[in-house]
C-alpha cells in the first residue's frame, strides 16, 4: 500500500478563505476585470512615511544584516511592553515577549505552546478563520460557541458555561472582533474574565484591533481589566491592522516567561528570527505617536458608515453596525434559496458561499462567506478599501441582490 504523499495533519487544514478570497480577486484585476475586493483585511493607506524611513535607514547597516536573536531585538521587545502599558495599562517584562512573523504565527505559537492532544478551546464564533486551524494543529479541539446578530455576536457568560468541558483548558477572546466587528462593553469584558479566572482556564486574548473603535466605545483589554488571571493570559497583537504594515509581518505574544521562553524555542527551530528590517520599521511604530492611526480612523468611520446603509437598504440584508475594526458582517440568510437572473437562466444559491461565488462571478464583487468564520449564512465586508471602490463595490450588490425573487 502506497503512503500518502502529504500528511494527514497538513491535509486536513483549511484554506486561509480570506487570502483565498482576495487572491482570486487580484488575479481577476490582473486580468483586466474590474473586481471590487472587499475580501482582505488590508487598509488601503501606505505606511507612514517615518516607519518607512527608518526602515530604509536600517537597510544600510550592517549589524541588521546578520541573525538577530530568535525572539526579537531587544529594544524592540523592550518598546512592546512599554506600548502595552502605554495603550492598554497592562504591565509586562521585555522577558515577556516574542516578537514573531505577523500576528499568525504568534497565534500558532500560542497554541502550539499551551495545547496538548485532546485539549479544548472555547472559541467565540463567528472567529477568524486562522483559529481554528492553529488549535487543530496543535492537537485540540475547537468548541464553537455562536453568537448571531441579534445579540450583536457577543457571546455570553451563559454560552460559555455551557460549553466547558473537563478537557476545556483555554477561552480565545477577540475585541474588537474579526469577522463582525464588534466590541465587548467593559462590564461584559469583566465578566467573561472573571468567569475564565474562576474556572481556571487560560484566556488567549487578540488585541490586533485595539486602536479601532468608533462611537466612543472604548477597547477594553481583558488582561488589565481581569488581574484574576494572573499568570494564565497571553495576549496577541501586532502592527498590521494599527501601522497598515500587513506586510511587513511583525506580531508578538505577550505572556508568562516560562511560556514566552517555550514560544521562543519552537520559533527558534522553526523561522528564527523576523528579519530585522520590518522589527526596527516596528521600533518606530510602537514607539511612536499614533497621529497617522487616528486619520486613518476618520476614513474608517466614514466608509463604516456607507457600507452599513448601503448594505442595509437591501431587501433581505441585515446588517449590525460594528463598533471596531474595519469589517461589516451582513445577516444574508433571508437570500438564501432566492431566485437569482444570471445570462444562464435564474440561480438559487442555498449557501453564503453559493452567493459569494454568484456575486464574484455576475457582478465582480469579492466578499467572504461566512463558511470561512462558522455558519452559514452571512458575509464578511471589509470596508478598508478606498471610498469610489466602496461606493461602487456597494452599489453594484444592491442592483444585484436586488433582483432577487
Amino acid at each position: 500500500m502506497s503512503a500518502a504523499r502529504v500528511s494527514q495533519r497538513i491535509s486536513a487544514i483549511a484554506e486561509s478563505a480570506t487570502l483565498a478570497v482576495d487572491a482570486k480577486a487580484k488575479a481577476l484585476k490582473a486580468a483586466g476585470r474590474p473586481v471590487i475586493g472587499f475580501g482582505a483585511g488590508e487598509p488601503d493607506f501606505p505606511t507612514p512615511g517615518y516607519i518607512v524611513q527608518a526602515a530604509i535607514e536600517a537597510a544600510s547597516q550592517p549589524k541588521y544584516h546578520r541573525y538577530s536573536p530568535a525572539g526579537g531585538l531587544p529594544e524592540l521587545k523592550k518598546a512592546i511592553a512599554e506600548k502595552t502599558f502605554r495603550d492598554s495599562g497592562y504591565k509586562a517584562d521585555a522577558s515577556q515577549v516574542l516578537v514573531t512573523n505577523g500576528g499568525k504565527q504568534a497565534v500558532y505559537n500560542t497554541f502550539a505552546t499551551l495545547v496538548d492532544p485532546g485539549d479544548e478551546v472555547i472559541v467565540p464564533t463567528p472567529f477568524w478563520t486562522t483559529y481554528p486551524e492553529a488549535i487543530r494543529l496543535a492537537g485540540g479541539v475547537p468548541v464553537e460557541v455562536f453568537a448571531g446578530p441579534e445579540q450583536d455576536y457577543l457571546v455570553t457568560v451563559e454560552q460559555l458555561e455551557a460549553a466547558v468541558t473537563d478537557r476545556t483548558k483555554i477561552l480565545l477572546f477577540v475585541s474588537p472582533s474579526n469577522p463582525t466587528g464588534s466590541v465587548y462593553s467593559p462590564e461584559q469584558v469583566a465578566e467573561i474574565g472573571q468567569w475564565a479566572a474562576s474556572k481556571g482556564l487560560w484566556v488567549v486574548t487578540d488585541e490586533i484591533y485595539e486602536h479601532l473603535t468608533y462611537d466612543g466605545v472604548p477597547f477594553t483589554s481583558i488582561a488589565t481589566a481581569v488581574p484574576e488571571l494572573g499568570d494564565k493570559v497571553v495576549i496577541l497583537n501586532g502592527v498590521a491592522k494599527t501601522y497598515a504594515m500587513t506586510g511587513w509581518r511583525v506580531g508578538w505574544m505577550i505572556g508568562p516567561a516560562d511560556v514566552i521562553k517555550a514560544a521562543t524555542n519552537l520559533q527558534s527551530h522553526a523561522t528564527s528570527n523576523v528579519s530585522n528590517i520590518p522589527q526596527i520599521a516596528a521600533l518606530a511604530a510602537v514607539s511612536g505617536p499614533l497621529t497617522a492611526v487616528d486619520e486613518m480612523k476618520v476614513a474608517f468611520d466614514r466608509r463604516r458608515k456607507a457600507i452599513v446603509a448601503g448594505l442595509n437598504a437591501i431587501d433581505g440584508v441585515e446588517c449590525p453596525t460594528p463598533k471596531g475594526a474595519f469589517y461589516v458582517y451582513a445577516d444574508v440568510r433571508a437570500l438564501l434559496g432566492k431566485e437569482f437572473p444570471t445570462a444562464n437562466g435564474p440561480v438559487c444559491p442555498s449557501t453564503s458561499a453559493e452567493l459569494a461565488a454568484l456575486i464574484l462571478d455576475e457582478v465582480e464583487v469579492a466578499v467572504v462567506p461566512g463558511e470561512a468564520f462558522g455558519p452559514s449564512g452571512y458575509l464578511r465586508l471589509s470596508y478598508a478599501l478606498g471610498d469610489d471602490d466602496l461606493a461602487t463595490g456597494v452599489a453594484r450588490l444592491q442592483d444585484f441582490l436586488g433582483q432577487a425573487k
